[in-house]
C-alpha cells in the first residue's frame, strides 16, 4: 500500500513513522525546505532561535512512538526536566514561580497570595488530575467521539466524572471556584491560550493542562527543532521517504475516493491513501468539500520576536510570563475588536536558561518574545514596530530590559507560512462547550483522505499533534484491513 503524507509537521511525521513501520510505502511531501511545520527556528545573529513551540510535555506520547519502532527516545533526544515550570510577574508588582513539585508551588502561592489561595491551588491540582484521568483514554488518545460516543466510552460509572470536567462552564469562571486573587486566575487562565482561545470563552475542561505540566515539562538540547529532526530520522529508519520543496496543489479524486496528489509543478503522484497534515481550512483549496462542520472562530495568532541579545534586570527562567492588570481587555480586543490591546501579556522563552544556567552579564542570549494577536493576516498587515514599545514598557515595569528587538513575525507572515490560516496558529478557537468535539477527526468526507495536525482532533500542541498523526495512521490501516472498530493509541504508563 502506498501512502502520501502531505506536510512534515509533527502530526505528519508521527503518521509517516507509524505507517512505514507497519509496512506502507510512505512518501512525505513538504512545501518548506525542512521538516517541522510550526516547529521552526530562525537564524538571528548567528544563533538558531526556536520560533514556534517551546514547551515539551506528555513525554509518554513520544516514548511510545519510538518504542513501537523498537527504539528509545533517549537515543535521539536529550531531555532536561524543568524544576521551575514558569516564572510569572505583574506590572503592578509581584513575582511567582510554579514548580514541578506541587508542594513547592503550593508553598510559593501561600507566600505570594496567602494560605486560602494555597488551599485553593491544592484543590485545583486535584480537580485538574481528575479531569485528565477522565478524558485521557476515551478522548485524547482515541478517535474523535461524538458527545454520545464519549458518554458511551466513559460508561455509566464514569458519567459523574465526565460531568465534573465542567464543559458548560468557562475556564475563567471555574477558576473562581479555587482562586479569589485575580492574578492567579490570570496565571491559570493562560491555559486557554495554549489552544488559541480566550479564558472567558474556553471550557473549564482546559484545567487539565495543569496536570499535564505537573506531569513533566522538559527542555530539549539543541532546541525544539531537534524534536522534528528526530521524528524525521525515525520515519526514515522505518522506510519513509521525504521530499522537500514539494507543494501539493490538489488531492486527486476518482471514483469517489482519493487516488493521488498533484503538485504545483504539475507532477502527479498515484497513491492508495493520503494523509493531510496541514490546517484543515487549507483543504478547501486542495480537496473541496472534504471537511464538513462549522468553520468556527479563528484561534489566536501572534506577533513574535526572535532575539539574540543581552538582557538585564529581571532574572529570567526558561519560561516567563509578564502580565498587565486588565486581562479581559486583551481578549476583548482580539476577539471582539480584532486588535492588539495596549498592554498585552508577554511570554518569553529564554532558551539558554534552565537547570541553573544563567548567561554571563552582557552576554547575548536567545529569546522568543510573543504577544497574542487576532488571526487577520489575510485582510490586514500588522506592523511589529508598532507593538514593540508596548512590550518594552511592560517588561521595563517588571524590571526587564532586552537590548535588541530581534526578528519579528506577524499574523500576515504566519498566514504566508501556513496556507488558509490567516495566521491562526491553533485551527479553530476552542470556544464553547462542544468546541473540542467539533474539530475535524482523522476521517474526511472523501474516502482515502485522512487528516492530522493541530487543527484536528485531539487539538493543538506538539504532543496532541503527534497523537493526531498516530490516530490517522491507525485509522487508515484499520480501514485498509476492513476493520471499523474505534482506534486508540497507548495512553501512557
Amino acid at each position: 500500500m502506498r501512502v502520501v503524507v502531505v506536510g512534515a509537521g509533527v502530526g505528519g511525521l508521527a503518521a509517516a513513522a507509524d505507517l512505514a513501520r507497519r509496512g506502507a510505502e510512505v512518501v512525505v511531501l513538504e512545501r518548506a525546505a525542512v521538516e517541522g511545520g510550526k516547529m521552526r527556528a530562525l537564524d538571528v545573529a548567528g544563533a538558531a532561535v526556536d520560533a514556534g513551540p517551546t514547551v515539551f510535555t506528555m513525554r509518554w506520547v513520544f516514548e511510545g512512538l519510538f518504542a513501537d519502532a523498537g527504539q528509545r527516545i533517549e537515543d535521539h533526544l536529550i531531555l532536561q526536566p524543568a524544576e521551575v515550570l514558569a516564572r510569572h510577574a505583574w506590572r503592578a508588582g509581584g513575582r511567582l514561580d510554579l514548580f514541578a513539585d506541587v508542594a513547592q508551588s503550593e508553598a510559593a502561592i501561600g507566600v505570594f497570595a496567602g494560605a486560602k489561595e494555597a488551599r485553593g491551588f491544592r484543590d485545583f491540582v486535584a480537580r485538574s488530575g481528575a479531569m485528565h484521568r477522565t478524558l485521557l483514554a476515551p478522548f485524547m488518545a482515541a478517535e474523535r467521539p461524538s458527545p454520545l460516543e464519549l458518554v458511551r466510552r466513559v460508561g455509566l460509572a464514569g458519567l459523574g466524572d465526565l460531568w465534573r470536567t465542567a464543559p458548560l462552564r468557562s475556564l475563567w469562571g471555574a477558576l473562581g471556584d479555587h482562586f479569589s486573587d485575580v492574578r492567579l486566575r490570570q496565571l491559570f487562565g493562560r491555559y486557554a491560550t495554549y489552544v488559541g482561545a480566550s479564558p472567558w470563552l474556553a471550557p473549564a475542561t482546559l484545567m487539565l493542562i495543569a496536570h499535564v505540566e505537573q506531569d513533566g515539562v522538559w527542555s530539549v538540547a539543541g532546541g525544539m527543532r531537534r524534536v522534528a529532526a528526530a521524528l524525521r530520522d525515525l520515519g526514515e529508519t522505518q522506510g519513509a521517504q521525504f521530499r522537500f520543496g514539494a507543494e501539493v496543489a490538489e488531492v486527486v479524486a476518482e471514483g469517489g475516493r482519493a487516488v493521488g496528489v498533484r503538485l504545483t509543478d504539475g507532477e502527479r503522484i498515484a497513491t492508495d491513501a493520503v494523509v493531510f497534515n496541514g490546517d484543515a481550512a487549507a483543504l478547501d483549496a486542495v480537496a473541496p468539500g472534504a471537511v464538513g462542520g462549522p468553520r468556527g472562530v479563528r484561534s489566536l495568532s501572534a506577533v513574535t520576536w526572535c532575539v539574540n541579545a543581552p538582557t538585564r534586570g529581571f532574572p529570567l527562567s526558561h519560561h516567563n510570563v509578564f502580565f498587565a492588570e486588565d486581562y479581559a481587555a486583551e481578549f476583548s480586543a482580539i476577539f471582539d475588536r480584532r486588535e492588539i490591546t495596549g498592554a498585552p501579556t508577554v511570554y518569553i522563552c529564554a532558551q539558554d536558561r534552565g537547570a541553573g544556567a544563567v548567561p554571563a552579564a552582557g552576554m547575548a542570549e536567545r529569546l522568543l518574545v510573543l504577544i497574542n494577536a487576532p488571526a487577520d493576516g489575510d485582510v490586514r498587515r500588522f506592523e511589529a514596530a508598532a507593538y514593540a514599545p508596548r512590550v518594552a514598557a511592560l517588561l521595563a515595569a517588571c524590571g526587564l530590559v532586552v537590548e535588541d528587538s530581534g526578528v519579528a513575525t506577524t499574523p500576515s507572515e504566519f498566514a504566508a507560512l501556513f496556507p488558509a490560516t490567516a495566521g491562526a496558529l491553533y485551527g479553530r478557537a476552542s470556544h464553547g462547550a462542544t468546541s473540542t468535539l467539533t474539530r475535524p477527526g482523522a476521517v474526511s468526507r472523501l474516502p482515502g483522505l485522512y487528516l492530522c495536525g493541530g487543527s484536528v482532533h485531539p487539538g493543538p500542541g506538539v504532543p496532541m499533534a503527534a497523537l493526531s498523526g498516530r490516530l490517522a495512521a491507525a485509522r487508515l490501516l484499520e480501514d485498509a484491513a476492513g476493520r471499523r472498530g474505534a482506534v486508540r493509541v497507548s495512553s501512557g504508563p
